[in-house]
């Protein structure tokens, strides 16, 4: 039986509302810098996976909003679609990093990869916007992986000009631990559960069950 994990998801939501609160800083302070607007669809494009604690949430955010019915139906279909696509980009992606190309070249090839996220409609708006990544919601100021710098390419921030930046490597910190607080509070068999990273298309298509989540003892083998 899959426990409570509304605490934890909780606590995502509040990891959600700072990274929202640091977007409208920046662009209170930078509106002439910030170039979104309703309607814009370029993150909409974009090449990322998601956590365990957030691939469930927006798994669960999904199937409240959507239970059944055509639209679900057609959603489910665009995701199936995409992860295919995606399957294919990152075989393409593994086969140049075991032919010796650089990480770096790989990762900027990644970055100009597109793909349609399978939540954006005909009209390009979100159907889930109230429930979307937090790598949504902070794309269109400059944000820092790795200790390297990003920003939507549509914005007018100036290159070597410093600006206010919102750190991913923390974001991505605590949403490691609250994954690894879901495989603890789950009691998964899966050491490495709160460690898997799937890209949005594949988080609507799972089904977060206890086979998936590994609770209780692992099926035994047919004789």
């Amino acid at each position: 039986m899959i426990p409570d994990l509304t605490p934890i998801f909780q606590e995502y939501e509040r990891l959600r509302s700072g990274a929202d609160a640091l977007f409208e800083k920046i662009r209170s302070d930078f509106p002439t810098c910030v170039s979104c607007r309703e309607g814009c669809s370029d993150c909409c494009n974009a090449l990322f996976d998601l956590p365990l604690v957030e691939a469930m949430y927006i798994n669960r955010a999904f199937g409240a909003k959507f239970g059944y019915g055509p639209e679900r139906s057609a959603i489910l279909a665009r995701a199936s679609e995409t992860d295919r696509h995606l399957t294919r980009i990152k075989r393409d992606l593994f086969r140049a990093e075991k032919a010796g190309e650089a990480p770096e070249k790989i990762m900027e090839e990644a970055a100009r990869i597109k793909s349609r996220c399978p939540l954006l409609g005909d009209d390009e708006r979100c159907v889930l916007y109230e429930a979307r990544p937090i790598t949504c919601r902070v794309y269109g100021v400059p944000t820092a992986i790795g200790g390297r710098g990003h920003v939507c390419g549509l914005a007018a921030f100036e290159k070597g000009t410093a600006y206010p930046t919102v750190f991913m490597d923390k974001m991505y910190e605590r949403l490691d631990a609250l994954s690894r607080d879901i495989q603890e509070a789950v009691g998964s068999r899966f050491s490495e559960l709160h460690e898997v990273y799937v890209p949005l298309s594949m988080a609507l298509l799972t089904s977060y069950d206890e086979t998936y989540l590994g609770i209780g003892p692992a099926p035994r083998e047919k004789a």
